[in-house]
C-alpha cells in the first residue's frame, strides 16, 4: 500500500500461475551474436545497455498470463493467454506468412532493420532473438532504437499540456520542411527537441535561402537570358571541375552516411555542396558576364544547372514533394532521376527546354508577424 512512485499509484503485490520460456538458457548465444555483429543493436548507447544488461545475468521470462480474459490462448492450456510482447513480436514473421517457409513474402525475413523507440530496445534485441533462436528462425539483420521528441527541452504530457498534433505542425510549415527539419537537426537514435524559431530558421536559410534561392537565381536567368533553353557549356575552369566533383560524389557520400542511419549527416554533406554552388555562384558573377563573357555566362548557368541536378536527386528520399518539384522545373525526366543518373553520364543536355521557374521553397512568414505588419 505505501506509494513509491512519482505518480502516487499504491503497489498491489499479486500471485498467478504463469509459463515461463527459459531466457537464462540464451544469454551465452545472445552475447555471441552481439559480438559477431558489432552493428546487430543501434546506436552504440543502446547497444552498450543491452550488452550491459544480458552480461548481468537473465532470469527466465515469464511467458502467458492466467488473470486476463483477452489475449491469444495459448495451446493445450486452459486458462492462459500468451504474454502480450510474445504475440507482438511473432507478427513480424507470421505476417510475412511464418511458419510457412514458402509463402511468397517470406522472402523478406529475416529483416533488414527493426526501427524502434529506444523504450522496448529490450524486447526487441534480448527477448526477440531469443525466442527467434528457440524456433530455429534467424534474427532481423540490425535493431535501432531511436530518441524521443521534446518541445521546447520539455518531455511532451498531456498534463503539461504541451502534447503537439503532428499533422497541425505539418499544415502550418509543410510536410517537406517538417521532414527536413527533424533529419536534419535531430542526429537519428538520440533524442531531440524542436521549437517554433528553430524550424523558421531551418525552412529560411536552408531551403529558402540556400537552395531555394540558388535554384531561383539561376532558372531566373536562363529563363531571360537563354530562351529558357539549358545553355551549352564552354570549357571548364579548375573551379567548375571541382563544384562538379563535388556534386557528382554526393550519391557515394550520402550512401554512406544512410547506412549507417546517420540522416543527418547525409543532409549535412548535401547542403555542403549546396553551400558551395552558392559560394560559386557569387564568386563567379554570372550577371556581370553576361555581355562581357557569354561563353563563360553559360558555362556557369550549366554548372550550377547540374549541381542543382545532382542535389535534386539525392534529396528525394528526404523531402520527396520539393525535390521533384525541383527536377521538374530542370527538365529532368521521372525515368533519370536515380543515384545511377547522377554525374557525367546523366548530364543536362544542352538546348533541351525548361519549364518557367518559380519559387521551390518560399520563405516562411509568421502569420501573427504578417497580420501585425499589416
Amino acid at each position: 500500500g505505501e506509494r513509491l512512485g512519482p505518480q502516487g499509484t499504491p503497489v498491489q503485490w499479486t500471485e498467478e500461475q504463469t509459463y515461463f520460456f527459459r531466457l537464462s538458457s540464451y544469454q551465452d548465444r545472445l552475447l555471441e551474436l552481439y559480438e559477431a555483429n558489432p552493428d546487430f543493436i543501434g546506436p552504440e548507447t543502446r547497444r552498450n545497455e543491452v550488452v550491459s544488461f544480458v552480461k548481468g545475468g537473465l532470469q527466465d521470462l515469464s511467458i502467458s498470463r492466467s488473470t486476463l480474459s483477452w489475449g491469444v490462448p495459448v495451446p493445450d492450456a486452459p486458462g492462459h493467454v500468451m504474454y502480450v510482447w510474445v504475440d507482438a513480436l511473432t507478427n513480424y514473421i507470421t505476417a510475412l506468412g511464418f511458419p510457412d517457409e514458402n509463402a511468397a513474402h517470406w522472402r523478406y525475413w529475416p529483416a533488414d532493420y527493426h526501427i524502434i523507440g529506444k523504450d522496448i530496445v529490450r524486447f526487441h534485441a534480448v527477448y526477440w532473438p531469443a525466442f527467434l533462436m528457440s524456433a530455429g528462425v534467424a534474427p532481423p539483420k540490425r535493431i535501432f532504437g531511436h530518441g524521443f521528441l521534446f518541445n521546447r527541452g520539455e518531455k511532451m504530457s498531456k498534463s503539461i499540456g504541451n502534447v503537439i498534433d503532428p499533422f497541425a505542425l505539418a499544415d502550418t510549415y509543410g510536410v517537406d520542411q517538417l521532414r527536413y527539419f527533424f533529419l536534419r537537426e535531430v542526429a537519428f537514435g538520440q533524442d531531440g527537441s524542436y521549437s517554433h524559431e528553430a524550424i523558421v530558421n531551418r525552412i529560411n536559410a536552408d531551403l529558402a535561402n540556400d537552395l531555394g534561392n540558388l535554384a531561383q537565381r539561376s532558372l531566373s536567368m536562363i529563363a531571360r537570358n537563354c530562351d529558357g533553353l539549358v545553355p551549352t557549356p564552354g570549357p571548364l575552369s579548375k573551379e567548375d571541375e571541382t563544384l562538379l566533383a563535388l556534386a557528382d560524389a554526393l550519391p557515394e557520400r550520402a550512401r554512406g552516411a544512410m547506412d549507417q542511419l546517420a540522416l543527418h549527416v547525409a543532409l549535412a554533406d548535401i547542403w555542403s555542396v549546396v553551400g558551395a554552388a552558392n559560394r560559386y555562384f557569387a564568386s563567379e558573377e554570372p550577371w556581370v558576364k553576361r555581355n562581357s563573357a557569354p561563353e563563360r555566362f553559360s558555362t556557369i548557368l550549366y554548372v550550377t544547372l547540374e549541381t542543382l541536378r545532382a542535389v535534386g536527386i539525392v534529396t528525394q528520399p528526404f523531402i520527396p514533394a520539393s525535390a521533384a518539384k525541383l527536377l521538374d522545373f530542370l527538365g529532368i525526366d521521372e525515368g533519370r532521376r536515380m543515384l545511377k543518373d547522377v554525374g557525367p553520364s546523366g548530364r543536362v543536355e544542352a538546348g533541351s527546354k525548361l519549364p518557367a521557374p518559380s519559387p521551390v521553397f518560399p520563405r516562411f512568414i509568421d502569420p501573427e508577424m504578417n497580420s501585425a505588419a499589416s
